[in-house]
């Protein structure tokens, strides 16, 4: 007899899910597909719940309990983000409360000065929880973007090359960090009427402010430039010093081509390799 999961959890993680909820059912599956991680709606007596958990190798969901431990609760009392219910690091899996909304990538909020103010306001909460000087963050992230180059891409050899020399060249010193989404875009916010919920803390660390961003800048906010005064206007300032903004950029850029290759997502594999182009010309 096929279980309430549909078979979409894993042993030690079904045992997790239901040592904490009751009454279980599924709802709805709502994991992306491109990689292991399994997102499941879930309703319970008391409730209903995200469910996410992923195989043994992969780091997102380690990182997503450590978000929720560091930050999950301010913003939940913020009501900007779902509490945590429970997590197991062996199991590798975890939940939270289920938040009303819907993606606000897609919808007209993507596109909204007063959407993006409020997630410039939001962010700015995220940052505010922290910060210390880290020694190794920007050497760790150069190695990181650097063995890219070792992998199975389509980067244009001439772009690599540049890219590559111009990463091995950058010898930055110590910088300040702070608590990280690591995935801040509209594919990570709900839209709940106008108000903003965030989820998804799969790529939390602590790393420079401005690394939360590069994704906008990549996307939306060469759509129209208004989106980016309002972010800045709820964030408060521009954390974008030029040198570090240039490498930050350009890594970015090269993990977006060669992840979305690994994958099999050409349209944001094309992304990617206009985002090198348009990094490199910043080095002009």
């Amino acid at each position: 007899m096929e279980h309430w999961d549909r078979g979409l959890l894993k042993p030690a993680q079904l045992r997790f899910a239901e040592s904490h909820l009751a009454r279980p059912a599924l709802v709805s599956d709502m994991s992306w597909g491109q990689v292991d991680t399994r997102v499941l709606r879930v309703r319970t007596r008391d409730g209903d719940v995200v469910v996410k958990a992923a195989g043994p190798g992969n780091h997102h969901i380690g990182r997503e309990i450590t978000g929720n431990e560091e930050i999950g609760a301010r913003l939940a009392a913020q009501d900007r983000a779902g509490r945590l219910v429970a997590s197991d690091r062996a199991a590798n899996a975890l939940i939270v409360r289920y938040q009303p909304g819907v993606l606000a990538e897609g919808t007209v909020a993507e596109l909204s000065p007063a959407f993006h103010r409020q997630a410039g306001e939001v962010l700015r909460e995220i940052h505010a929880a922290g910060s210390r000087i880290d020694d190794d963050v920007e050497a760790r992230a150069t190695a990181r973007a650097l063995a890219w180059f070792d992998e199975p891409h389509r980067i244009d050899p001439s772009a690599a090359r540049r890219a590559r020399a111009l990463l091995e060249r950058w010898r930055p010193g110590p910088v300040e960090v702070v608590p990280t989404h690591g995935d801040w875009q509209p594919r990570n916010w709900l839209a709940d009427g106008d108000r903003l919920r965030v989820i998804d803390l799969g790529r939390f660390a602590h790393r420079p402010r401005l690394t939360d961003f590069a994704r906008l800048a990549a996307q939306q906010w060469r759509t129209d430039p208004a989106l980016e005064r309002a972010f800045l206007d709820g964030y408060g300032d521009d954390p974008r010093e030029r040198d570090l903004w240039r490498i930050e950029r350009l890594r970015e850029a090269v993990g977006t081509a060669a992840w979305a290759f690994r994958v099999g997502d050409t349209a944001f594999e094309q992304q990617g390799h206009r985002m090198i182009a348009e990094a490199l010309d910043a080095f002009d």
